[in-house]
């Protein structure tokens, strides 16, 4: 893996870029009509869907957080608010999320996000020397160390996926 400039940059790669962190981008040619947009980009670059993490946001206790989880599963929302200490968690209504972020659903990064929210990502991650991440638009992919998006994103690590 190697450094790689930005095709077309997003927020996303620039933060990367900036940070000057080990990253791939994979581009593929996005299908509207796809049911999920991560198994969509697992399926399209030929990863396995546990190497995929979708980036989802979450109210928990009404502050808005970041959860990143493998595509193959879904998030825990109970295990969510523990990993923050809160009580409550319940999905952001979308534009929010879109709004806060500065990305569109689809294509929502933990990286280069508009105001930076409190992330959490799935302790399944460490299992993998790589993992892939939204890019910032749907189609376009980033690969990195789980390491390096937990350092960049100062991510807390819990066990938020189910399967």
């Amino acid at each position: 893996m190697a450094k790689k400039k930005a095709p077309a940059g997003t927020p996303a790669i620039a933060a990367l870029t900036s940070a000057q962190a080990e990253f791939t981008v994979h581009a593929y040619e996005h299908d509207p009509a796809h049911p999920s947009y991560g198994e969509e980009a697992a399926q399209a670059m030929g990863v396995s869907p546990d190497r995929v993490f979708k980036t989802l946001v979450a109210e928990v206790d009404g502050v808005l957080t970041v959860a990143v989880v493998p595509v193959s599963g879904s998030l825990d929302l109970k295990a969510l608010a523990t990993a923050v200490a809160g009580k409550r968690a319940a999905m952001a209504d979308p534009a929010l999320a879109e709004r806060t972020t500065g990305y569109v659903r689809g294509g929502i990064s933990p990286l280069g996000q508009r105001k930076r929210l409190r992330t959490v990502v799935d302790e399944s991650a460490t299992a993998h020397t790589t993992i892939c991440v939204s890019a910032g638009r749907r189609g376009l992919e980033v690969e990195l160390a789980p390491a390096t998006l937990t350092a960049l994103t100062a991510a807390t690590l819990a066990p938020i996926g189910r399967t």
